[in-house]
């Protein structure tokens, strides 16, 4: 079906198109190329890491990660239930077990309360996930992580130029992920990026993303030839995927500007609804600076939310939910466990709607929420 307000439409551009070109020209079109590098240094300078590396996309940024943090079967990996398929999928193929704990009735993040609780002999990580790129409460979640000696994975997929206490996501764990997949803040259709904040790893991981080879080290002159020296795989992101990032990334702020100010417009449409108890709006904790990845509205139970998707849906509006709870699904109880009943879990996701956002919107953010105020209105 065509929506007349479709639930996300890619921005693409002039920008774009010559950078396309440019690299098509200059014929280098597999990875770590100009774009490539240009793109690192971007990551690395904006949000003050380590190490960043393009991948084909946040999932094999995440698969990077649990192979960097030396799962081995039977290991231990607490994260939320609320989350996509790829956060435990990466987890469960290095035979780890996904440990899932309830999440904050705030934030819809990991409950960090929680956490100690969870961690048992086999624990190795914690993985944290940064929802609709609002922070998770990461100084105690590290503070728990150094006493037991467990590394924190950021999933930081929506999270690019989100803060917290004045640090950017991706920049606090010893590895993150990003997402630059077509509904993310900042697009090249498919990709992703694996940052690194452990100096140590950050040579393994070049290997691991260059097919278990030292060939990164090569291209720089650092050796003479260039061989199979661990276990690895195919990462990189093509020139193409890399070429499209950079038009993107060139305006970072400015798309990030524009999805604030769609957000907030959303934000006070709904205002007096909230007031009188009919919906909540999301929550910004004021320690957190937010990029307005998602605008989502909580409303009493499922069939309200399920009944309000169909009327914007019969007024050509796509809106969604959004996640069935991990520990819910068959892979989910397959796979992995879950510690406590997760009932926020369970109840939030169900109650949960997605609104259209993307650049571009404009003033039909108030077709959408006149939609919205109409059907909920008493």
């Amino acid at each position: 079906m065509a929506y007349r307000i479709p639930f996300n439409r890619p921005l693409a551009g002039a920008r774009a198109i010559k950078h396309l070109t440019d690299a098509c020209e200059e014929g280098h079109l597999s990875g770590d190329g100009r774009f490539t590098r240009q793109c690192h240094e971007w990551l690395e300078s904006h949000l003050g890491i380590r190490k960043a590396l393009l991948t084909t996309s946040g999932t094999s940024a995440l698969d990077m990660a649990a192979i960097l943090t030396g799962l081995q079967p039977g290991d231990e990996v607490i994260m939320p239930s609320f989350t996509f398929s790829s956060s435990a999928n990466a987890m469960v193929l290095r035979g780890a077990v996904p440990v899932f704990v309830d999440i904050r009735e705030d934030t819809l993040n990991i409950d960090e309360r929680l956490i100690e609780a969870a961690i048992t002999p086999r624990t190795r990580a914690i993985m944290v996930v940064h929802y609709a790129g609002v922070a998770c409460e990461m100084d105690p979640i590290m503070d728990i992580a150094r006493r037991h000696g467990l590394s924190v994975i950021e999933d930081a997929a929506q999270a690019i130029l989100s803060s917290y206490k004045g640090r950017p996501l991706g920049s606090i764990g010893q590895t993150a992920a990003l997402s630059f997949h077509e509904t993310k803040n900042i697009i090249a259709g498919e990709g992703g990026a694996l940052l690194i904040n452990d100096p140590d790893i950050i040579e393994k991981a070049e290997i691991i993303r260059e097919k278990g080879t030292n060939r990164t080290a090569f291209a720089r002159g650092e050796i003479q030839k260039y061989t199979w020296v661990d276990l690895g795989s195919s990462y990189l992101p093509s020139e193409i995927i890399s070429a499209f990032l950079w038009s993107q990334l060139e305006i970072a702020q400015d798309l990030t500007a524009q999805r604030l100010s769609l957000w907030n417009r959303y934000h006070a449409h709904f205002a007096e609804l909230e007031q009188q108890g009919i919906l909540r709006r999301p929550i910004v904790p004021d320690d957190v600076v937010a990029n307005g990845h998602i605008y989502y509205l909580l409303l009493p139970d499922q069939a309200k939310r399920d009944g309000l998707i169909k009327a914007l849906r019969a007024e050509g509006i796509n809106a969604v939910f959004h996640y069935i709870p991990l520990h819910s699904a068959p892979a989910g109880r397959r796979f992995g466990r879950a510690v406590g009943d997760l009932a926020k879990t369970d109840d939030l996701s169900g109650r949960l709607v997605r609104l259209p956002l993307w650049i571009g919107l404009g003033e039909d953010v108030d077709i959408v929420a006149d939609v919205v105020k109409r059907v909920l209105r008493p």
